[in-house]
């Protein structure tokens, strides 16, 4: 199969049949009002009629662009085939979540296990009463609160949903994204569309269209590119089926947050306890690991600093390897525009037999020292900006692989709001192998 990429540039001017009265309230009004006071800056600087009407043709050109794009992605969709797409957390791969078909198709291509259940995505909130019943007046709130956004509730399903798409449980997670491409491919196909991250199983999810290619090319019927994605780490799912909300994975929205909507929320105790199965299927596959062997370091800055460079100091004298390489044999590093602290030296020896990285913050990534032609130290951003963070932990993980590298040696995170879920997809990547110090 040949995959079609389509890049899409979204403007504000560009708006797809996407909105609906169902779909948000309050914060629709405030978009809208958001919108109307951007518009009214923009009109009243750009006063000119010419730039105002080159502004408008490139938005009515741009805006029919993307609704053939759309449609065509739309009609892939109704007709039983995949299609990758952007949302605000990863990318996700689509199909139809009431095709039983389609969903075995998401699972042959990922690779992905069966009872590990999908999420179906939605455009507006009839959609969810078309594939939920029984649905809590908390749920509606959470709802309201944190939609369109990266939460994913758990509800009754009804019989219209397959259990392909369920992973054959009697309950079903739905999400209404927060991207517009994502709200105008789910309007343009019709019917809900059941996505998990779009990549080979077990790989860390991809957050630009290019990962996606990497992993799914030839798989699957078209990619729509919509640039890199935004908060760069999976949704919170929240089961809102039994009596308190649990909390089965976290993400960008945190128990703090949920709390501020309803009370008792708990979380599951399969995501703190390695002893305890976690409730939700998928999270007891490793997820999000990198293809080098990754260790996690615990304990206070220094002391783990030091103990990462100490195990660095001993692969160095332990590689046997220590021919040095000509300039034909060293690349350009891949991730050299993650952060500005990297560092100047971009280039990494892959003549050598050993690649070592380490994963850091910007405060501490002056504290490594060692053979820069061997290693690669790599911070994510400040720990005071866990946005950052989430935001560039799969993208390095993936650019570490292509660097070859075979040892990755981390630094733990605070675990608490958005750190506890970059700290569950790094124990996961790392397959919970944590040293303390």
């Amino acid at each position: 199969m040949d995959t079609i990429i389509s890049k899409i540039k979204w403007n504000n001017e560009d708006k797809v049949n996407s909105d609906s009265d169902d779909s948000k309230g309050s914060k629709d009004s405030k978009d809208s009002k958001d919108s109307k006071d951007s518009k009214d800056s923009k009109d009243s600087k750009d006063s000119k009629d010419s730039k105002d009407s080159k502004d408008n043709n490139y938005s009515k050109n741009n805006k029919e662009y993307i609704d053939e794009i759309l449609n065509k992605a739309g009609e892939f969709i109704r007709n039983g085939e995949l299609v990758a797409f952007p949302t605000e957390t990863v990318y996700g791969l689509g199909g139809n979540a009431y095709d039983k078909n389609a969903s075995k198709k998401i699972y042959e291509a990922k690779g992905r296990p069966s009872d590990n259940p999908l999420i179906v995505h939605v455009c507006n909130m009839n959609q969810v009463e078309d594939v939920a019943e029984n649905i809590s007046d908390e749920a509606y709130e959470l709802m309201d609160r944190f939609w369109p956004g990266p939460m994913t509730v758990i509800l009754n399903k009804k019989d219209i949903v397959p259990d392909e798409t369920t992973g054959g449980l009697k309950t079903v997670a739905v999400r209404m994204p927060d991207n517009p491409i994502a709200l105008g491919l789910i309007e343009k196909a019709g019917v809900p569309i059941a996505a998990p991250s779009a990549n080979t199983s077990g790989r860390p999810s991809p957050t630009l269209a290019k990962h996606v290619e990497d992993d799914l090319s030839g798989k699957i019927a078209m990619i729509l590119d919509g640039g890199e994605v935004g908060i760069g780490i999976e949704s919170t799912i929240v089961d809102m089926t039994e009596e308190k909300p649990v909390i089965l994975r976290p993400g960008y929205i945190s128990k703090t947050m949920l709390e501020d909507v309803v009370t008792g929320v708990e979380t599951d105790k399969g995501l703190v306890d390695e002893n305890v199965a976690p409730k939700a299927p998928g999270m007891k596959y490793r997820h999000y690991a990198p293809k080098g062997e990754f260790t996690l370091y615990k304990g206070e800055p220094d002391k783990v600093v030091n103990a990462i460079n100490s195990e660095i100091e001993k692969l160095l004298a332990s590689n046997s390897n220590k021919e040095e390489v000509s300039t034909d044999e060293i690349v350009e590093s891949p991730i050299g525009d993650v952060e500005s602290s990297i560092g100047d030296n971009e280039k990494l020896s892959v003549g050598r037999k050993l690649k070592i990285a380490v994963i850091c913050s910007d405060e501490t990534r002056d504290k490594y020292t060692w053979n820069d032609e061997c290693c690669k130290v790599i911070s994510l951003g400040s720990r005071r900006e866990m946005n950052s963070i989430s935001h560039n932990l799969y993208r390095v993980l993936r650019d570490l692989d292509d660097m070859g590298i075979q040892y990755i040696f981390g630094e733990v995170f605070f675990r608490e709001g958005l750190g506890d879920a970059v700290m569950n997809r790094m124990l996961k990547a790392a397959g919970h192998n944590i040293v303390e110090t």
